[in-house]
Parts: structure tokens; sequence; C-alpha cells
């Protein structure tokens, strides 16, 4: 733990661009809430606290981060990024640094702060088009100033150095600069930035920490900013994937929105969703346009095009797809193959057993070297509770069956084609439910009204 850091988060904005019910930092970029990404950032870096000031909607923000040990500061009124940060001071240690991160500013990277070499700094960002942003004012090396761009004068708005908003300063002097802030401007707001110009007066300047990627210091005011933002975070994604050695068949076109993990030779073709935590092992090959939630596939895996999986684990290498639909507690064995237009749920599958087509498999244990003939349902659901149903090893289910659980069909039994089981199938046998095969002489087809 860094006993000298703390690091204050701003999430008070009330987001009113956004035009949704949702707290703007609640929002989410590459499938994680902007405010996570920063928390996640601040935690990186073993600080001894975090104070998370909120306020519009706050509710909402101590709801989703209920889990996390932070202190709460509530900004009443929104009276600026200055008065922001003054409700974080009750909780200051006069032998820490102070670090201030925005909740909306999810871009940042662990990188950005820790190669500065400077206990008191501003980081900054170089822009073509500076529009909007307050500009980092300059003599020499010394930052005198960050101006606002509606109190910029013309030769000020002519500045290309930007400021991020996010500063770092010793407690005990960010405290006197802070009560020394004024509302004097055209907004009527308390500035952070005239932090920046109280220092140099005092002859305790900030450094100026220019961003390598000047995309750090974006953030979002509306659903356009938004996108944009997930745009760069998934070419970062993307990037780093390509550089660790994974193929991406068109790197445009896939999403991820959680965190992936890869082995070594794995091939993601077009289109394809990644969600939630996804581990793919070594040559695990994912066909176009497949969702992958949750997951984890291991060496060898084969997913096919247009499948969706969530909470699937294989233990060995196995073929899935295309067109399958494999839902939470799904577990595939060595050898395993799912085919098109099958579903399964909570199900386990042992070694080389299959369920090639059009099946339904819930709340299902199947052994080893299983046959699941086309059309076969497990009816795992009497409309209030569900059942299990238990396939034992080398057993055949032949087409259009439907087992009635709870059920058990037994080691090596035959379930003839057509079938509908309601009572236990015995091992090596052949059960079969039928009606008597019947054709009706003087029946007629049904005529044209």
């Amino acid at each position: 733990m860094n006993n000298s850091l703390h690091v204050v988060i701003l999430a008070a904005g009330a987001g009113t661009r956004m035009r949704s019910d949702k707290l703007k930092v609640l929002h989410h970029v590459a499938g994680v809430a902007m405010v996570d990404h920063v928390l996640n950032l601040a935690k990186s870096m073993n600080p001894s606290q975090i104070t998370m000031v909120f306020g519009h909607q706050g509710e909402q923000l101590q709801a989703h981060l209920a889990e996390e040990q932070v202190n709460w500061a509530e900004q009443k009124e929104q009276l600026g990024t200055g008065h922001a940060v003054q409700q974080a001071v009750p909780f200051f240690k006069d032998d820490e640094q102070v670090l201030v991160l925005y909740g909306d500013a999810p871009l940042v990277q662990l990188n950005d702060l820790i190669n500065i070499d400077a206990s008191q700094f501003v980081l900054t960002a170089v822009l073509e088009n500076p529009k909007g942003y307050g500009r980092i004012i300059r003599d020499g090396e010394r930052v005198t100033a960050i101006v606002e761009e509606k109190d910029a004068n013309e030769a000020e708005k002519q500045v290309k150095e930007i400021n991020s908003g996010i500063i770092q300063a010793p407690a005990k002097k960010l405290k006197n600069w802070l009560s020394q802030l004024s509302n004097d401007n055209q907004q009527g707001e308390y500035y952070l930035t005239d932090v920046i110009a109280l220092a140099a007066e005092s002859q305790q300047s900030f450094k100026a920490a220019v961003l390598a990627d000047s995309d750090a210091v974006k953030g979002a005011n509306d659903m356009v900013q938004l996108a944009e933002l997930d745009a760069i975070f998934q070419q970062r994604i993307r990037t780093d994937l390509m550089k660790n050695g994974v193929r991406l068949m068109n790197p445009e076109s896939i999403d991820v929105r959680g965190q992936l993990r890869c082995g070594r030779d794995v091939v993601v073709d077009k289109g394809v969703l990644i969600e939630g935590e996804v581990m793919l092992g070594d040559g695990v090959r994912l066909g176009a346009h497949s969702v992958i939630k949750d997951c984890e596939l291991v060496a060898g895996t084969q997913v096919a095009a247009h499948s969706v999986l969530e909470g699937v684990t294989t233990t060995g290498a196995c073929q899935i797809g295309p067109f399958a639909r494999l839902r939470q507690g799904t577990v595939l064995s060595e050898g395993c193959k799912i085919g098109n237009f099958v579903e399964t749920k909570k199900t386990t599958m042992g070694q080389n057993s299959k369920a090639s087509h059009l099946s339904y498999l819930g709340d299902a244990e199947i052994g080893k070297e299983v046959n699941i003939g086309a059309g076969t349902i497990t009816c795992n659901y009497d409309g209030v509770n569900k059942f299990k149903t238990t396939i034992k090893d080398g057993a055949f289910i032949g087409s259009d069956s439907q087992l009635v659980a709870p059920v058990i069909i037994g080691e090596n039994a035959t379930i003839g084609a057509g079938s509908t089981i309601t009572k236990d199938a015995p091992d090596n046998k052949l059960t079969l439910s039928r009606s008597k095969l019947r054709t009706i002489s003087n029946w007629e087809k049904p005529k044209k009204i």
C-alpha cells in the first residue's frame, strides 16, 4: 500500500446531456462502467485512501459501489470542480499526496501516472484542435495558470496544450489553495484549475506532465462522446491482443466488453463479441459473429459461426456450433460436439458425447460416448420446479425423443426414436414408447372453404 497517496475521484456531475436516467459515470465503455475503469486505475496504485465525490443521482453510484472500500463525500450543490474537491478535504491527511481523477475520464492508464518524476503535477496533452478545453499557460517550464476556454482571450485560445483536469499535490498545500478559490468567472464556479495559478504565485509551480497519448484526456458528456471513448478503448484492446499473438481476422469488427485472456495461436473471426470474463486457451478459434460471455474455453476448442455461449466451460478440445446456444452451467469434456441449433443449460457432457443438431438439453448430466439424436429434449420443467436428467455412458438417444425428468437413462441403453420416456431406462436395453401404427382408410384431405 502507498501510505502517502490519497486518490479523489470526482463523480458528482449531473450529465444532463446524456439524456438518460442513468448516472453519467455508470454508462459503459468496453462493457465496464466509466467510474469502474477509473476506480480500478486508482486501486492499481495501492493508495491509502480513495474518496468518491458524489452528488446528482448519488444513490445510484453508492448502490453500484456498495462493495468498495471508499470514503463518500457529497457535493450537494454543483459549484465546480474546485468545490467538488473541497468536499473531500475532511478526509485529507497532511502527509499525503492527493491525486484527483475524474469518473467520466476512463482512458487514463497507470503508465500515464507512474512515470512522472514529480509529486506535484498536472496532466496535459497537446491537441491539434483544443476547442472546449482549458489551456495551459506556461512561463518556460513553469505552469503559471490554466485558463478555461470561456474565460480565455484570443491569444490564449491559440494555445494547443490543454488541461486534462488531473492533478496531484501535497494535501497540506492543496487544502490551503482550495481555501483561496474564488468564483469570480463567467460560470460563477470554483475551478480546481485556479489552484495552478495560486501555486505559481507562491513560487510553488506545478509541473506539466504531457501525455504521450492525447486521447487519454477525453471524457464523455453525451452519447456521441461516449461512443468515441468506446471506439478508442476497443482499438487499444485489439492492438494489445494482436501484439500478444492473437489473430483477429477483421479487427475493426470485434468488440471486447470485459476482460479477455488468450493463449497462443488464438484466432477470432469477424464480428465476434466478447463480454465479461473470458479465457481462451491455445489454439482456440471463435467463428464469425459469435457471442462469448463469461466462458473458459481450453486449448483446442473450436466455436463455429453464429454461436452464443454464456457461462460455458470446456475441459478438453471440443467442437461447438454453428448456430449453437450454450447457456450458464454448460461443461463440455474433450471430444464433445454440440451442433447447429442445439441449446444447453446447466448440462455436463462426458468425453466424446455428441448432440449434433436440433436439441434442447437442460439440467442434464450426460456421460461419455453418448449420442443425442436430432430433436431430443430433456423435459426439465413442470411449470414450477426444475428436475434433472441423467444419461449414462454409452447411451444412444433416438431422434425426436422426450426425456421427462427426473429420469435416468442407463449405461449403453438405447432409446427408440420418437419416444417419450417417463421412467428410468435400464442398462443395455432398448426402451421405446410409441402408439400403434394405423392407417385411416376413409380419411380425406381438408378442402378450402
